[in-house]
C-alpha cells in the first residue's frame, strides 16, 4: 500500500511540475534570448517621469540590462563582430520603456540614438 501511495505521489508531483510552465513563460524566455543575440529590433524610450519629457530614444538591434550602479546598459551590434555599449543613468525620476519593432528595417547593423536636448536647462554664461 505504501509503495502505491508513494508512486502515485511521485506521478502527481511530476505532472504538476510539467504543467507549471505556461506558454507565455516560454515565449517571454525565447524573446529575451533572441534579443540578447541581437535578433530582435527594439525601440527604447527613456523618460523623465517628473517632467514627462523624453530624454533619449534608441532604435536598433540591441540587448539591454541593468548593472549594479543603477544604469541601463544598452549594447548594440554595429557589424558582424562589432559592438557598442551605451549607458543611461537611472534615478528616481527616470524610467524607460522597450518596444519590439522587429521587421521595420532591413539593415541588421543600424541603430539610432536621439537625444532630446530641449530637456536640458538653459545656461547663462557671464564674464
Amino acid at each position: 500500500m505504501n509503495k502505491k501511495f508513494i508512486s502515485l505521489m511521485i506521478l502527481i508531483v511530476t505532472m504538476v511540475s510539467l504543467v507549471g510552465c505556461s506558454e507565455v513563460d516560454k515565449v517571454n524566455y525565447n524573446i529575451s534570448k533572441q534579443a540578447d543575440y541581437f535578433e530582435c529590433e527594439r525601440k527604447i524610450t527613456v523618460y523623465n517621469a517628473r517632467t514627462d519629457n523624453i530624454i533619449l530614444e534608441a532604435e536598433g538591434y540591441m540587448s539591454i540590462s541593468n548593472n549594479n550602479t543603477n544604469e541601463l546598459v544598452i549594447t548594440v551590434k554595429t557589424g558582424p563582430n562589432e559592438y557598442k555599449k551605451n549607458y543611461v543613468y537611472l534615478n528616481s525620476y527616470t524610467m524607460y520603456a522597450v518596444e519590439d519593432i522587429t521587421g521595420t528595417h532591413t539593415d541588421p547593423y543600424h541603430y539610432k540614438l536621439y537625444w532630446h536636448t530641449e530637456v536640458l536647462p538653459a545656461v547663462e554664461a557671464r564674464p
